[in-house]
């Protein structure tokens, strides 16, 4: 092989994995945030369990945080007080998001139609519409139901298990349709 060509396949190669490794997505340490004002009021002593994003075609939707108190949240979930923060990263219709929740809901197994219809409205009254920057948080009431909050001021309840189960289910349930986000969420590595 000349000289030459043997330079331009060097050059080629390089700038191929400068490429590939610009690609590469590097992991950032995540500053621990803050415990919003809620979450420090309704459950004292609540610390960060996991944290991640939640993107759709490669746009940030919103990044989500789990927030316990001990013992962490872990295999059985919805037995343990928990709060789920969302802090959405652009605009989006109340009532959208409230269609994709309980469609979510479903996944986890059937919802009786009096149930869906009910619980649909209740996400529709909870959940405005959001823009970039808003926070939404969920209070896992275990037993009773669940308390929602949008930017640290509340909102409602819905006082059914059944209905908080299947809502944070969302997230943290092995049917969840983000199994990275549940394995950050938990703060467990990716499987």
């Amino acid at each position: 092989m000349n000289p030459g060509r043997r330079r331009a396949l060097g050059r080629a190669a390089t700038a191929w994995a400068a490429a590939v490794l610009a690609a590469v997505p590097v992991a950032r340490a995540q500053p621990i945030p803050a415990v919003p004002p809620e979450v420090a009021l309704a459950l004292p002593g609540a610390r960060l369990q996991g944290q991640g994003s939640l993107r759709y075609f490669g746009f940030l939707v919103y990044d989500a945080r789990l927030w316990s108190a001990a013992p962490p949240v872990g295999a059985d979930w919805a037995a343990v007080p928990f709060a789920l923060e969302l802090q959405y990263a652009r605009s989006l219709s109340g009532k959208k998001i409230a269609e994709r929740s309980l469609g979510e809901m479903q996944r986890q197994g059937p919802i009786a139609p009096a149930d869906a219809a009910r619980w649909l409205a209740d996400l529709r009254r909870l959940i405005p519409d959001v823009r970039e920057g808003e926070r939404i948080t969920g209070l896992n009431l275990p037993g009773r139901g669940a308390r929602f909050y949008v930017d640290g001021q509340a909102v409602g309840e819905v006082d059914e298990p059944a209905f908080a189960r299947l809502f944070f289910g969302i997230w943290l349930a092995p049917q969840t349709s983000e199994p990275g986000l549940r394995q950050s969420l938990l703060g467990r590595a990716a499987p």
